[in-house]
């Protein structure tokens, strides 16, 4: 069926009449502002008939009939409904992989000898008054992380 099928101004005008009836007993019963909710329903189907947005609606109310009935009854559809939760299913998992690289990468970069770089210290910071380079603090090697935690310790008598 058609648009231009359906008679829609007197199904649009009797839509609006029986609601600003249903609005009357809405302001009787139950007040001013659920009346005025009910008038505003009811103006809205001879509003989209006059406006010419009822056949649009229509359009697209087809369109989502016709595109819904299409899905469910076609298996071709349905394939590639799967295909392409599989598509997204793949961009998730090689993302994955892709971050866990990158961060190994990050962790451990290997020098062209094959010893692991160390790590760049900042260059040390020149006094105002004499424009010297200030004595650099001795950095502890890699394997004594845990010195300042035992230096803690000691100092509470805990050993």
């Amino acid at each position: 069926m058609t648009f231009n099928d359906i008679a829609w101004l007197p199904l649009c005008a009797g839509l609006t009449a029986v609601g600003i009836g249903l609005s009357y007993l809405a302001f009787r019963r139950r007040g001013v502002t659920a009346g005025l909710r009910a008038t505003a329903w009811s103006l809205l189907p001879l509003a989209a008939y006059l406006t010419g947005a009822l056949q649009t609606l229509w359009n697209i109310g087809a369109a989502a009939v016709g595109f819904v009935t299409g899905l469910v009854l076609s298996p071709a559809v349905w394939a590639g409904v799967v295909l392409a939760g599989l598509s997204a299913l793949l961009f998730v998992v090689s993302g994955t992989l892709r971050g866990r690289t990158l961060s190994r990468a990050r962790t451990a970069r290997p020098e062209p000898g094959g010893a692991t770089a160390a790590p760049e210290r900042p260059a040390a910071p020149k006094t105002a008054q004499t424009g010297k380079t200030a004595p650099r603090q001795v950095e502890q090697p890699a394997g004594d992380d845990f010195s300042d935690i035992e230096d803690i310790l000691k100092r509470r008598g805990i050993s």
